[in-house]
């Protein structure tokens, strides 16, 4: 099918009146996801899921995807009203997005935000049709061998980009490999660290562990920390649309920051947040008046907020035509389409077009929503701030117990979540990294499979790796990365042992 006819496919997808009405959700839901500091997509996707089972896969994998985005479009807001970042990828907009509004500024700095985004996010969504059926084919020429060394590459390429050290984060992603393999071995059928637990037999499921790592220990961190009143900046919004001299300025900016924020999209353990603070590097190191940027310069707006919504389009790429998720948003989805009994990876566009290209036309429509939500409804959005967090967290916490209950009817699905709620708390306090969890625990079935097929097809050869040029290409470039984190850290160690030894 070419992108033309899958184009095609995707819009009597998308326009379906059921599937419009789960995307409006998925985007408003996102919007004030983005715009109520203290949540994040990840969480509120991870309470949503057990909610998409009742749903057909496209109708919740089309809102899911939603909440992903919009959130990007949200937290904007309160960066420049608040000097808060609504979502972890807007910490950068603050810079500048605050002072514009301190300047009278804030119309035009809201505006640049909404627009900027829209023409980020839609050509994102064109790069990512027209990507993702090549990539897909070339997919198809991987066997077992390849996608393991994939698989090992992407979470190397996580650990060596999270912000915790590599050392930590390859700790967390061994913690995630292991809770991967409790429940019956897939080839033996024997129980395997179940520990003669009914409920473990068949492993520990997805939805309470992101609900208690990412929605339950969010709760509890926010608890620990004294939250003031949260200072809207009083100031009349107006002049929403920027001037003919604010678009002369940015439009070089919003291809760069389009361009770089969905390549780095695409990579494992790169998106938003990353591209955010590349694209203000990149400005910054490009402007005429670097100066100016801390100070209210359009640009570090427009930058880090196309960059930021274009990632989100690019990690969908390695999540539908490789089955490999860019980061822990794209790992509940890509858990929540495996439950749906859906399997992402290259056989998915022949196998689901419908669902493939209707998520993706999806987007589109999305994207067009958001421009309409985000510009008219700022006062909407601006009184949501006001919400108390007395009220607010407690609610979460309620639809996190309701949500791992009603997956099973299983009450040891809320002890389970209420454990990987304590667990993700501690994980945050001391600096691990908890995305790293996440993906492995999802990558970690997937890679045993791969792993136990290839030594069957060889004979037990553990070679087979070795013998594929793909596989040794994966497996060199996972090598490198390990050897550029770890050796700076041994030259210094041996430089201060040096110095020791002279003294």
């Amino acid at each position: 099918m070419d992108i033309l006819n899958g184009f095609i496919v995707g819009i009597q997808v998308a326009f379906q009146p059921t599937n419009l009405f789960f995307c409006f959700i998925g985007c408003i839901t996102g919007t004030l996801v983005g715009v109520l500091p203290g949540l994040g997509p990840t969480a509120v996707i991870s309470l949503l899921l057990p909610m998409t089972f009742h749903l057909n896969p496209i109708s919740g994998v089309i809102m899911l995807a939603g909440i992903y985005y919009g959130a990007m479009y949200g937290g904007s807001t309160t960066s420049i009203l608040v000097n808060i970042p609504g979502e972890a990828a807007s910490v950068v907009t603050c810079l500048d997005g605050y002072k514009m509004a301190l300047k009278g500024r804030a119309g035009p700095a809201l505006g640049m935000s909404a627009i900027g985004s829209f023409i980020a996010g839609t050509v994102g969504v064109i790069l990512l049709m027209v990507m993702s059926p090549p990539l897909a084919e070339l997919a198809l020429k991987f066997g077992p061998p390849e996608y393991f060394s994939l698989m090992i590459l992407g979470l190397t390429l996580l650990a060596f980009l999270s912000s915790s050290s590599i050392s930590r984060s390859m700790t967390m992603a061994g913690a995630g490999l292991f809770l991967g393999t409790v429940g019956l071995d897939n080839l033996t059928g024997l129980p395997r660290f179940t520990f003669d637990l009914s409920t473990l037999t068949d492993g520990i499921d997805l939805v309470p562990v992101v609900m208690g790592l990412f929605g339950v220990s969010e709760v509890l961190s926010n608890l620990e920390q004294h939250i003031a009143t949260r200072e809207i900046l009083k100031t009349k919004i107006k002049n929403l649309f920027p001037s003919k001299k604010d678009w002369l300025k940015v439009k070089w900016t919003l291809v760069r920051g389009t361009l770089i924020g969905f390549f780095l999209g695409i990579l494992p353990g790169g998106g938003a947040i990353i591209a955010s603070f590349a694209s203000y590097a990149v400005e910054k190191r490009c402007s005429k008046e670097p100066e100016t940027f801390g100070t209210g310069a359009i640009e570090g707006v427009a930058g880090p907020e196309a960059a930021n919504n274009a990632a989100a389009s690019g990690a969908f790429i390695p999540m539908l035509t490789l089955g490999i998720p860019a980061n822990a948003v794209m790992a509940v989805l890509l858990g929540a389409l495996i439950i749906h009994g859906v399997q992402p990876g290259p056989f998915l566009i022949k196998e689901r077009p419908d669902l493939f290209w209707g998520v993706i036309t999806s987007m589109y429509v999305g994207n067009v929503m958001l421009l309409f939500l985000n510009l008219p409804l700022i006062g909407l959005w601006v009184r949501a701030l006001r919400v108390p967090y007395g009220i607010l967290f407690p609610l979460i916490l309620l639809f996190c117990l309701i949500g791992s209950f009603s997956l099973k009817n299983n009450i040891w699905d809320m002890f389970t979540m209420i454990i990987f709620g304590i667990v993700g708390y501690l994980f945050r306090k001391y600096k691990y990294d908890t995305p790293s969890l996440v993906l492995a625990f999802v990558l970690g079935p997937m890679m045993e499979a791969s792993l136990r097929r290839s030594l069957l097809l060889s004979n037990g050869n553990p070679f087979v790796f070795f013998q594929r040029p793909i596989s040794v290409v994966f497996l060199v470039a996972a090598v490198v990365l390990v050897l550029s984190s770890v050796l700076p850290g041994l030259r210094k160690k041996r430089e201060t042992i040096v110095v020791e030894t002279d003294d």
